[in-house]
């Protein structure tokens, strides 16, 4: 029997996102929204002086997928460079889709193995990911100029 899509791990995760809080004056923005379902997420970065993420934030409107998604983000994302979340989200992406492995620096997110087989609910997955990585490269372009 495959284990259910919504979990007690997963509302676990839901009901407890880090970094809940907008940042005041991040270098790098992201708002991303899931044409499917109306879930959003808007991502605030700061880096530090090698390019790693210092400071996060992140507002999160979305389905317990979404939100457990943000929670396994948020609880890793500090210390992370652009493109290890960039990479990160290609890697979860490809993974949805039953083409790789999650990615070894961010084990947690085999929580979403049963979500490949429901193909409407990976954008939301990978709000996330993508609005962290999005501003975070939006931050790198800002603290080059």
């Amino acid at each position: 029997m495959s284990e259910p899509l919504y979990n007690t791990a997963i509302l676990r995760l839901a009901a407890t996102i880090p970094h809940q809080t907008r940042l005041e004056s991040p270098q790098g923005t992201s708002r991303k929204v899931s044409p499917i379902c109306g879930s959003r997420v808007t991502a605030d970065v700061v880096l530090d002086a090698a390019g790693r993420v210092a400071a996060f934030g992140q507002e999160v409107r979305a389905c317990a997928l979404g939100q457990a998604s943000a929670s396994i983000l948020g609880s890793s994302v500090l210390g992370r460079s652009t493109p290890e979340l960039r990479a990160a989200h290609t890697a979860l992406a490809s993974f949805l889709k039953g083409e790789g492995s999650v990615p070894d620096s961010w084990p947690d997110l085999e929580i979403f193995r049963p979500a490949q087989a429901y193909k409407a609910r990976h954008p939301s997955i990978l709000l996330a990911f993508d609005a962290a990585a999005s501003a975070a490269e939006e931050a790198a372009v800002t603290a080059s100029a």
